[in-house]
């Protein structure tokens, strides 16, 4: 029997009715799924030295279980000392199981790591999709502390099948993220 991750099962066997019962929908195709999720973090600090990047794709690498892809500069920027195609950043994006696996992980483990943590925020971006930014990459259990030169942040995007924010919020509230207590109107 083939593997299927936690979440994965838990969305196909709860969250599909609750979420079918919610918004009153007629097949399972319409509703809402998490399609992919993407960890980017840009390092700027690049430029002066060259390790850093090594480190942050090492580091990416670790966190997701997947192999991380340097960004680079579209243009010359002379204020910021930058030329084009120099790395400036490092991304990863997840699917299928990966990305199951992640988010387990990251709701779990990762986010009660977070000094004085009270929730996420649940601003959505318009078309049912969340970015949620994480101040330090040292929250997650696969970096090892001693081995950190320099603490970044970095942008977790949860790209959704929805096609509005209530659809997009209830998913990812069924899914498990943890979002601060929001009133509604």
């Amino acid at each position: 029997m083939a593997y299927t991750p936690t979440l994965e099962k838990k969305y196909k066997e709860e969250i599909i009715p609750a979420l079918m019962k919610e918004f009153s929908y007629k097949s399972v195709m319409q509703v809402p799924r998490l399609e992919k999720i993407v960890l980017n973090q840009g390092v700027g600090s690049t430029i002066a030295d060259k390790k850093i990047i090594e480190m942050a794709t090492e580091e990416m690498t670790m966190i997701s279980g997947q192999k991380a892809v340097q960004t680079r500069s579209k243009k010359d920027i002379s204020n910021f000392k930058l030329r084009k195609k120099m790395p400036i950043g490092v991304r990863v994006t997840l699917r299928r199981d990966h990305m199951y696996e992640f988010l387990d992980r990251l709701i779990s483990v990762a986010l009660p790591r977070i000094r004085d943590f009270r929730g996420i925020e649940s601003k959505m971006d318009g078309q049912g999709n969340y970015t949620l930014g994480v101040p330090e990459q040292i929250i997650f259990p696969e970096i090892n502390i001693d081995k950190v030169n320099k603490i970044n942040g970095m942008n977790i995007t949860f790209v959704t099948t929805a096609r509005s924010d209530e659809e997009g919020f209830a998913l990812l509230k069924e899914l498990g993220l943890p979002f601060k207590n929001v009133k509604k109107n």
